[in-house]
């Protein structure tokens, strides 16, 4: 059985290496980044946050975001930059659909319900977790659950992600359509002790000792 993709609605799997070379090739693009904080790509023209960041961005078209509602007209960005954004939106589905509206294509950045539940400081900021499903091609989004206590920094995951990339950052691509459902999870899904791990990992430790 063969898959037709419409070329038109399309969202895939991608890496940040091959998106920059995207915009490399295309630099008379206007690019918004999108909450990027103090670290907006490289290729972005225009930066929106909700801090004011101002002074920081003095090369570049500073916008801070009062309001849910993007302040820019439909289709006024050849491309837009999410980097670690959208699992901190309240109102998700109208962000994408802001997301939508401002241009036809982009880039998602994510982290992993694995890395979401390994850093400390995900817990309390983190309202969404996210999935990717290769087969409809389609984004996934739960409630955040927090299946095990975290473990790790922010500093530190950073450093787990240059050998551990693929099982810590989800990396999408998309044009015309971000395809997504939100989808109800099974909180009762037993949830992962930290002392049980760590009581398995040295009673291995000493049985490897005395052997």
């Amino acid at each position: 059985m063969s898959i037709t993709l419409d070329n038109n609605k399309l969202i895939k799997r991608s890496t940040k290496i091959h998106i920059q070379s995207i915009l490399e090739k295309n630099k008379n693009w206007n690019v918004l980044d999108i909450g990027c904080g103090y670290s907006a790509n490289k290729f972005a023209n225009t930066i929106c946050d909700v801090q004011d960041l101002s002074s920081f961005y003095k090369d570049k078209n500073f916008i801070k975001l009062d309001n849910k509602e993007l302040p820019f007209e439909n289709n006024h960005f050849d491309f837009v930059i999410t980097s670690h954004v959208m699992e901190h939106v309240e109102n998700l589905s109208f962000f994408i659909s802001e997301i939508e509206r401002v241009s036809k294509k982009g880039y998602i950045e994510l982290p992993t319900k694995l890395e979401d539940n390994l850093v400390f400081e995900n817990k309390k900021e983190h309202i969404w977790q996210m999935e990717f499903d290769d087969i409809s091609n389609k984004l996934l989004i739960y409630k955040k659950v927090q299946y095990v206590e975290p473990v790790l920094t922010v500093s530190t995951i950073q450093k787990l992600r240059e050998y551990f990339k693929n099982s810590l950052i989800l990396e999408l691509y998309w044009e015309d359509k971000i395809d997504h459902s939100f989808v109800d999870i099974q909180e009762n899904l037993k949830k992962i002790k930290l002392s049980s791990l760590l009581r398995k990992f040295f009673s291995k430790k000493i049985r490897s000792v005395f052997k």
